[in-house]
């Protein structure tokens, strides 16, 4: 069917019909987006009555259609942008907000690419000293106040514990994790850069390594145990910048982000679309670590752990002097 010989509203329709799940009635779903009776959305569905274009703008906001890409077949989009963070509370917000975006999804039928230019959030939200740590660090990074030290920063537990839907999702989802050398060096960089500042203790800078050791292992014994949900591919050619894809068959979602911890976000199924050929493309340019002999594999965590020991002997050392 071509869109020229349909009408904006057709095409509007169309494309509304194509985001809600088949087992829902697009007549109660425009009756419940635009507050109206069904008699009247059945009127603007036959065609018999036209959207106003306050009703329009409502729908496309709703659904986060862009009206130029819908109308004029341009390359824009309509995305959503996760709150800034100013403040300790907006963390919450900002966890709130994802939430809402996965609760969309069902974990057993998503699937996740993570290309993992920093250690994956979903293990930053684990209540550890580690999860603390990356806390601080993003804090410091998005806030224009003065750095404080890593004991004086008052971390509200509820904002991690309040995020049981968000590990769970990612456990039981499908999670495919692009990895390569680097993934680890930021948070190691960050670690000593605060020690040697004097912002974080000798021991909970060592208690921190320990975490990241945790993490390295319990990735590699997924790994040799061929986790049915879960695949680690080593990419030594792409340049990885945490983007995610969460995809599913009636829905999928595009987090792209936009600094230390912010994400635009977008459900259009053209970009989803592209963005999934595209990670499926590089996975054949990576080498599956879960498929890899043992060899292979070890090479690749032992580099991790050698990395995490350097910095262990550097902040011993520290201390030594």
């Amino acid at each position: 069917m071509k869109i020229t010989n349909m009408t904006h509203q057709e095409i509007l329709l169309n494309t509304i019909r194509k985001q809600i799940s088949k087992n829902n009635s697009l007549i109660d779903e425009i009756a419940k987006v635009l507050d109206i009776s069904y008699d009247a959305a059945h009127r603007r569905i036959s065609l018999k009555s036209k959207f106003s274009i306050e009703e329009t703008i409502i729908l496309c906001r709703h659904y986060k259609i862009s009206m130029d890409a819908l109308f004029n077949a341009t390359d824009q989009l309509v995305v959503e942008k996760t709150k800034k963070i100013s403040t300790l509370s907006d963390f919450r917000d900002y966890f709130k907000k994802t939430n809402q975006i996965i609760e969309k999804f069902k974990p057993e039928e998503t699937t996740i690419y993570y290309a993992a230019k920093d250690i994956p959030m979903n293990y930053a939200v684990s209540g550890t000293l580690f999860s603390k740590f990356k806390f601080f660090i993003w804090y410091n990074l998005l806030n224009k106040e003065e750095i404080a030290r890593f004991e004086d920063f008052i971390f509200e537990e509820r904002v991690v514990e309040n995020n049981d839907y968000l590990k769970m999702f990612f456990e039981k989802s499908n999670r495919i994790e692009i990895w390569n050398d680097t993934t680890i060096n930021s948070t190691l960089q960050q670690l000593i850069y605060f020690f040697e500042a004097g912002l974080i203790h000798y021991q909970n800078a060592l208690y921190i390594l320990d975490d990241v050791t945790a993490i390295i292992k319990n990735i590699e014994k997924k790994c040799e145990t061929t986790s049915d949900n879960f695949q680690l591919y080593f990419n030594e050619l792409l340049i990885l910048n945490n983007s995610a894809l969460f995809s599913s068959p009636d829905i999928s979602a595009f987090f792209l982000p936009y600094n230390a911890l912010g994400y635009y976000v977008t459900s259009d199924k053209k970009v989803c679309e592209e963005q999934l050929d595209y990670m499926k493309n590089q996975l054949k340019n990576s080498k599956s670590l879960n498929l890899s002999g043992k060899k292979d594999r070890k090479i690749f965590f032992n580099r991790m752990h050698q990395k995490i020991e350097f910095y262990r002997i550097k902040i011993e050392n520290y201390v030594m002097e």
